[in-house]
């Protein structure tokens, strides 16, 4: 069983819960950026949540079926060719599933039943757009091979989900070189835009400059997803799914692990805030 790649979208890769703990060799976890979306439409096919899919960036995408097969797409408010986002989709020998641009949210997980069987990297199938691992990014002409159907079958026909705040807010804790800017508060109580020049990498926020207290030259050292970096520019970056394993720039704060997926779908443009993590609400305190 494969699934064809009629085109690719604007940027589609394979992945699934990334390869954790190789930061010692260098490699970064990677994985899907919005894990929640990603086990959803695994869990809508009967997949086991770590089966390998795609993620797709802004959508674009055009799947063509060679055989019966069962699909899901979540993420991002994307039009689909035939009824179903956040839900199971048939697609008989020949038919094809295309995927508009996504209207609200940045990427989309498009999930098949018996998974993506793309050879293992490290124990993941994941692409890591920085460290070079897993499969390339998909090409039209693409042929992606499809494992086994699992033993379980889907149980909902619709998994809706809320929707994403207007005014999304990330909630952080104080990082490690906190005390290398000279207000470092200004993170808290500044609106942030999303800089264009933005990836799977990293995201680059724009806004007033955050200055520093101090100037030495950090050595790297270890970072995890989340780490928000300040480079000379004062313009911070939100680490995301394939940041590197070290840094050089003094890390102000970390965001939650749980706010992770809402960053992964911001959009460029969008404005976001920074909240204490003691707030508890993504709305703020």
């Amino acid at each position: 069983m494969k699934l064809e790649v009629v085109r690719p979208g604007f940027a589609t890769t394979v992945q699934d819960l990334g390869r954790p703990g190789h930061a010692a060799l260098g490699v970064g976890r990677s994985g899907a950026a919005d894990r929640g979306s990603y086990r959803l439409a695994n869990r809508l096919v009967g997949n086991p949540e770590g089966a390998a899919a795609l993620e797709v960036t802004l959508g674009g995408l055009v799947l063509r079926a060679c055989g019966v097969t069962t699909v899901a797409v979540t993420g991002a408010d994307c039009p689909l060719s035939k009824v179903g986002l956040n839900g199971p989709i048939t697609l008989r020998p020949g038919e094809e599933l295309a995927l508009g641009t996504a209207v609200s949210g940045l990427r989309c997980y498009v999930a098949v039943r018996g998974g993506i069987d793309v050879p293992p990297v490290l124990g993941s199938r994941a692409t890591d757009t920085l460290g070079k691992l897993g499969p390339p990014p998909v090409t039209a002409g693409t042929l992606l091979p499809i494992g086994p159907a699992p033993r379980t079958f889907p149980v909902v026909d619709l998994a809706p989900r809320a929707a994403r705040p207007a005014d999304p807010v990330l909630r952080v804790t104080p990082g490690p070189r906190r005390d290398w800017f000279a207000a470092p508060d200004e993170l808290l109580s500044t609106v942030y835009t999303v800089s264009p020049d933005s990836d799977r990498v990293g995201i680059r926020f724009t806004g007033p400059a955050l200055s520093r207290a101090r100037h030495d030259e950090l050595p790297s050292e270890a970072c995890v997803p989340g780490s928000v970096q300040v480079p000379p520019s004062g313009q911070p970056i939100l680490f995301h799914a394939d940041h590197p394993a070290t840094g050089g720039y003094p890390v102000i704060a970390v965001v939650e692990e749980e706010d992770l997926d809402l960053a992964a779908q911001l959009r460029p443009g969008q404005t976001v805030r920074f909240r204490p993590a003691s707030c508890g609400a993504r709305r703020g305190c």
